[in-house]
């Protein structure tokens, strides 16, 4: 069953996002951390893929063994960053080769030091190309059960100057073949209402599954918004500012999360996608709020 097929379930599902380690001390630990996450019987597991393909050989390592051996289903992240259509290709037919049918096509972030994004000469601009030719690479090895994930931005839906484009890029990924659409941070429910609501209205179909993040710091917060634009509450950087301590802070960002996943399952979301930065404490008290009927 690929995920295409879990998120047209009626259940709402439950899901991590991991990256891969960088060292034998950070395995170790997500490995761990892995082996927490699996008593929750999550229906999939996302692995990002670095820039340049910086951790393209231990993304596909974490991608085998987490199917070898904890039977999750996961999910290869790909991006179009400084590669070439015949590397992103090569990639492609490595992980269908290992048995990989679930993939989610980012255009991708800019690698460290330069300030915009810029194809690769002979790459991918856009991320629709790459669902294009993830689709390209399936027909051309007669494999017709894979499933493509893409990107979603709620945050930037609720901007008006942003939302017809946006309507418009996530309409243009559906044509190319894309099954579902996982969000980037967000903190308000009604943002993503208004994008589910909105695209249905412009003839988009896929599952928008929301990507939740339990912030544990005023840090994580400050940082998440430089890296995505995307400020969170006011109240809740004060709150985590002012906590008593570290566990008095994982207290109020776990209930923040909870209080905004189960608003939007509420709301009829397709499930909640956890963002765990390979770290199972916070993730487990997050799920064990969540109204996911299980």
């Amino acid at each position: 069953m690929t995920i295409r097929d879990i998120l047209n379930a009626p259940a709402p599902t439950l899901s991590y996002e991991l990256f891969p380690p960088r060292s034998e001390a950070a395995a170790e630990t997500l490995w761990e951390t892995i082996a927490m996450l699996a008593e929750t019987n999550p229906d999939f597991a996302s692995i990002t893929y670095g820039a340049s393909g910086a951790t393209r050989h231990s993304s596909r390592g974490v991608v085998q063994r987490l199917a070898d051996e904890h039977t999750i289903s996961p999910l290869a992240h790909l991006t179009c960053v400084d590669q070439s259509r015949a590397e992103v290709t090569a990639v492609i037919e490595e992980f269908m080769g290992e048995g990989v049918r679930d993939f989610l096509a980012l255009r991708g972030d800019p690698p460290a030091g330069q300030p915009d994004w810029r194809p690769h000469p002979d790459g991918l601009l856009y991320a629709y190309q790459l669902v294009e030719l993830i689709r390209e690479v399936a027909a051309t090895h007669g494999i017709d059960n894979v499933s493509v994930g893409v990107t979603a931005f709620p945050a930037a839906h609720a901007a008006e100057q942003w939302r017809q484009q946006g309507l418009d890029v996530l309409k243009a990924k559906q044509d190319a073949g894309a099954d579902f659409a996982v969000t980037q941070v967000f903190y308000d429910a009604e943002q993503w209402r208004a994008l589910d609501r909105d695209a249905k209205a412009e003839g988009i179909g896929l599952p928008i599954l929301p990507g939740i993040i339990p912030l544990l710091n005023a840090s994580r917060a400050n940082r998440l918004e430089q890296l995505t634009g995307v400020a969170a509450p006011t109240s809740l950087v004060t709150a985590l500012d002012t906590a008593a301590d570290a566990e008095a802070a994982r207290v109020v960002g776990v209930a923040a999360a909870a209080d905004l996943a189960n608003e939007l399952l509420d709301s009829g979301a397709p499930g909640i996608h956890v963002y765990t930065f390979n770290k199972h404490e916070a993730a487990l008290a997050l799920v064990e709020r969540l109204s996911l009927g299980r």
